[in-house]
């Protein structure tokens, strides 16, 4: 066969097309293990590097800012801390944004390049690919685990199931309490749980994250990517012909055919596909990649080194398994990323998003005022012929520490009186704190019914931290 004059699909003995439906495909429903094969190459490379991230979620925890934790979700104290900055639930909205623009990421990946976070990011596959690592070092090769598996219980293989497990356990115990130590300080945490005080919603959460990861990642697997995981579901919909996927080429791939040592090969009548099964073999989830993209394939990329590695061994060219899209398998014309109209949209809102997020982030402050003037009655006429207005304000201390302002008022009324503003008031920290107070002004001195007044609240220890608020003076009309 010339690779560069690729046969058509009618020319194929067997085969239509391997791009539409179909019926002949196998899907493991969990009768069965699957112990994957490991094998030295680029994609592999790429996952590990990418898993290597979830090493943050066991570490990041522990670091420390000004005395505290840097990062935690406090939800104790309805607060979330990333080092200096202190994002209380009126700014929630922000973090509404960061959720929209991981969401928007997600997509637009999955719109250019299908299901590559299921292959290297998520912490379902990370979490099974560590697991079978371990398996792998203390059971054997995939051949030498299938064997234990069917083999009698003997004190061999009890060992080698019990040293696995018990490795599993420990992994799964330390996930569930860095999961915990997110949302409260890490080292109260382990005070607590070396001292067995753990809290009855500390306890739950301890055990419902160690029991997942032990079960989900250890015994279901890839039984989650296929039942349990809406992901798997919805990426479908997300995805179209000039989406790349790691896909085999049907035209240049058949017709299959063993090779012997010593015999020549007729390329010109059989395909360089040698069934060998390697891309199988390194699947995680048991795809077939040959026949066809399946709802169990998650984008890994591990069948290309596989199918890579043969190519290399019988002199043929790399890319018989490789990631493409439809469009381009088919010889139609191949759009560049920037031409998906889809991916534009997503881009758009990220960016919207991302200026939100960027625009809430240096505008936070340390504090938030509110002043609200009280409606009835709008204003008091006093008996020396003054006219008063009452305000409640509401002042947010968004630092982790209570501090004194003063409040002072601009503009609004000439010669007006600020009754309760003598003595400095006291914020709480990480709370609303509320107080009223009265302005005062000279009858005479009223030149309308409505006037803007600014009213500032200031630390007296740090005059930088001040926040503003306008408001009306209300008056009857002279």
């Amino acid at each position: 066969m010339n690779d560069s004059t690729p046969k058509k699909p009618t020319e194929i003995v067997g085969v239509t097309s391997i791009y539409g439906e179909h019926e002949e495909w196998a899907t493991n429903l969990g009768e069965k293990t699957i112990h994957a094969k490991r094998m030295p190459g680029f994609f592999r490379n790429v996952k590990y590097v990418t898993e290597s991230i979830w090493l943050f979620f066991f570490v990041g925890a522990y670091m420390r800012w000004d005395g505290v934790q840097a990062i935690i979700l406090d939800v104790n104290h309805r607060q979330f801390r990333f080092f200096h900055l202190t994002i209380l639930p009126q700014d929630i909205w922000m973090v509404s944004l960061l959720l929209l623009i991981l969401a928007m990421t997600l997509f637009a990946v999955t719109s250019v390049a299908s299901r590559v976070f299921c292959g290297y990011f998520c912490f379902q596959t990370a979490w099974v690919d560590l697991f079978t690592w371990i398996e792998g070092k203390i059971e054997g090769t995939p051949s030498h685990r299938h064997k234990l598996d069917e083999a009698p219980w003997n004190k061999d293989k009890i060992i080698k199931k019990v040293s696995k497990h018990f490795i599993w356990l420990v992994i799964s115990i330390l996930t569930g309490i860095s999961a915990t130590v997110w949302f409260e300080d890490a080292y109260q945490y382990w005070h607590d749980l070396m001292h067995f005080n753990l809290t009855i919603i500390e306890t739950v959460t301890l055990i419902s994250f160690t029991l997942g990861t032990y079960f989900l990642a250890g015994f279901m697997r890839e039984q989650v990517c296929l039942w349990l995981c809406p992901y798997a579901r919805i990426q479908a919909v997300m995805a179209d012909s000039q989406t790349i996927f790691p896909t085999y080429d049907v035209y240049r791939g058949e017709p299959r055919g063993k090779i012997r040592r010593g015999v020549a090969v007729d390329h010109d009548t059989q395909g360089d596909c040698i069934d060998c099964f390697q891309c199988v073999q390194v699947c995680p989830t048991g795809v077939d990649i040959r026949e066809g993209q399946q709802l169990g394939c998650i984008t890994c990329g591990l069948c290309l080194d596989a199918c890579d590695s043969i190519m290399d061994k019988i002199g043929r060219p790399r890319g018989l398994i490789r990631y493409a899209s439809l469009d381009e398998m088919e010889g139609r014309p191949v759009k560049k990323v920037y031409q998906h109209p889809r991916t534009l949209v997503y881009i758009g809102i990220i960016l919207f998003a991302l200026a939100g997020v960027i625009y809430g982030m240096t505008h936070l402050g340390s504090l938030k005022l509110r002043v609200d003037p009280e409606r009835q009655p709008l204003y008091t006429s006093m008996s020396d012929g003054s006219i008063q207005n009452k305000y409640e304000f509401k002042v947010l201390n968004k630092t982790d520490k209570d501090v004194f302002v003063k409040v002072t008022a601009e503009h609004g009324v000439e010669g007006q009186i600020l009754i309760g503003a003598d003595q400095p008031k006291q914020l709480t920290h990480g709370k609303s704190t509320s107080f009223t107070i009265f302005v005062k002004v000279a009858g005479n001195k009223v030149k309308s019914d409505v006037s803007k007044i600014e009213f500032k609240v200031t630390n007296i220890d740090d005059p930088k931290m001040k926040a503003e608020y306008t408001s009306i003076f209300n008056a009857p009309k002279p």
